[in-house]
C-alpha cells in the first residue's frame, strides 16, 4: 500500500537581483530595510539594518554619478550593486528560515515570494485603489481593491512638488487588502502620489493608475 505524499508549499523568497534594473534594485532593498528594521519576527539578520541602510545610501549615490556615462562612474555603481545584492541574498535565505513558513510573518520582511519556475510569466490582474485616506497626521491609509488569488500587494509612493513630477518613489509590502495597509512617517503638508500593484504565483501585474492626496 503507498502513501499519498502531501505536498509542502515552502514560502521563498525573489532573489533574481541581478537582473533587476538600477532603481528596483535600490527600491527592493529599501522595502526591505523598512521591513526588517525593528521587526520581532527577524531578532538576529545576519545583515545589520543601519549597514544595509548605508550600502542603500551608497548605491543610490552612485547611480546618480554614473548618469553621465563615464566608465569609472559605471564600476563603481557596480560594485555598490554588487554590495546591496550580496546583502539581500543572505537576508533572504534568513528570512525563508525564520518566517517559519507563515506568509504575514514573510511578507513584513519587505521581501517578496520567488514565482513558479518553469512557467511562463502571467501576471495577476491589476489591482486598484479604492481610497487613499487621512490617518494620524503624517500617515495615509490605502484602501485596496481585492484581487483574485494575489498572494500580496506592493504600494509604492512619492511626494509630488507643486506643478512637478514625483520624486523618488518608496515602497511598502501589504500582505492582504484587509485592513487598509497605512503608509507613516510622511511629511505633513506634501502631496503625495500612490499606485499599487499585485503579486501572484506567476509574477507581479501592472502598476494601478495614480491616486493623490495631501498628507496632514
Amino acid at each position: 500500500m503507498t502513501t499519498k505524499k502531501t505536498k509542502l508549499n515552502i514560502i521563498k523568497p525573489q532573489l533574481g537581483f541581478v537582473s533587476m534594473a538600477d532603481a528596483d534594485l535600490a527600491a527592493r532593498a529599501l522595502a526591505v530595510h523598512d521591513g526588517m528594521a525593528g521587526n520581532a519576527a527577524y531578532p538576529s539578520p545576519p545583515v545589520d539594518m543601519p549597514g544595509l541602510k548605508a550600502a542603500i545610501d551608497s548605491l543610490n549615490a552612485a547611480i546618480a554619478a554614473s548618469l553621465d556615462g563615464g566608465k569609472a562612474a559605471t564600476i563603481e555603481k557596480d560594485k555598490r550593486r554588487a554590495d546591496v545584492i550580496i546583502m539581500l541574498r543572505l537576508l533572504g535565505h534568513y528570512v525563508e528560515a525564520t518566517c517559519k513558513n507563515d506568509m504575514n510573518t514573510f511578507v513584513s520582511s519587505g521581501f517578496v515570494t520567488s514565482p513558479a519556475t518553469r512557467t511562463p510569466a502571467q501576471p495577476v490582474e491589476k489591482p486598484l485603489i479604492l481610497a487613499l485616506d487621512q490617518g494620524s497626521p503624517g500617515q495615509l491609509i490605502v484602501t485596496i481593491k481585492r484581487v483574485a488569488k494575489a498572494r500580496s500587494y506592493e504600494i509604492r509612493y512619492a511626494p509630488v512638488p507643486a506643478g512637478g513630477t514625483a520624486g523618488n518613489w518608496f515602497t511598502v509590502t501589504a500582505a492582504s487588502t484587509k485592513p487598509p495597509a497605512a503608509v507613516s512617517n510622511l511629511t505633513i503638508g506634501t502631496n503625495y502620489t500612490f499606485q499599487v500593484r499585485a503579486f501572484g504565483k506567476l509574477g507581479f501585474s501592472d502598476w494601478s493608475a495614480p491616486v493623490e492626496r495631501i498628507c496632514i
